[in-house]
C-alpha cells in the first residue's frame, strides 16, 4: 500500500521540483517515480552505498537519501541531480514521506486500533465503521480474557500480556 501512497505524493510533487524524483525500497528496487519507466528498476550500487551511510548519498547523478530513522528505515528517497537544491529537496521528500507513512500506519493499523477499543480510547459509534475500513469480520467468534494481577511487578501488566 505503501508505494500507492507514495506514488500519488511523488506526483504531486513533480511540478513543483522540475527533477526526477522518486522512492526505492531496502532492496533496491524503484517504488515509486515521477518518471513511470523507471518503477522497478534495480538500483544495487545505491543500495549498497545507503546500508553503509546514514547521511545523504550522492550516487551516478542521483542523491539519496533514507525515509524515516536510517537504522531499520524501509525506504530511500532519490533525487536527480548532485547539487545542494537536490540534498534539499531529497530532506524535504524524506520528512514529508516519512509523516505521510507513519500516518498512514496509524490509521489503518488493526493492533492500535484494537488498543484503543481496550483503552476506551474510540467512541463506541466509531468501533463499527472502523473495524469495517479494518476489514475485520463481524461474524466471527472472539474471546475476552480477565487476567488478574494479585502482586506487583517490574513489568506493567500490559507489557506482559502483550508479549505473550
Amino acid at each position: 500500500m505503501s508505494n500507492r501512497l507514495f506514488q500519488g505524493v511523488i506526483h504531486q510533487m513533480h511540478d513543483a521540483v522540475d527533477r526526477v524524483i522518486g522512492v526505492m525500497d531496502n532492496a533496491g528496487f524503484v517504488n515509486a517515480c515521477s518518471e513511470l519507466t523507471k518503477i522497478g528498476e534495480a538500483r544495487a550500487q545505491a543500495k549498497e552505498e545507503m546500508s553503509f551511510t546514514t547521511d545523504i548519498a550522492v550516487i551516478d547523478g542521483f542523491t539519496y537519501q533514507h525515509i524515516g530513522n536510517s537504522a531499520n528505515s524501509e525506504f530511500i528517497v532519490f533525487v536527480e541531480g548532485e547539487d545542494k537544491v537536490a540534498e534539499r529537496y531529497a530532506a524535504i521528500l524524506a520528512i514529508s514521506l516519512a509523516n505521510i507513512k507513519n500516518y498512514y500506519d496509524e490509521k489503518f493499523d488493526k493492533s492500535s486500533f484494537i488498543k484503543n477499543i481496550i483503552m476506551d480510547n474510540i467512541l463506541p459509534s466509531d468501533i463499527y465503521a472502523k473495524s469495517r475500513e479494518l476489514h475485520f469480520d463481524s461474524n466471527d467468534q472472539r474471546v475476552v480474557l480477565l487476567v488478574r494481577f494479585y502482586s506487583r511487578t517490574e513489568l506493567l501488566p500490559f507489557d506482559i500480556i502483550q508479549n505473550m
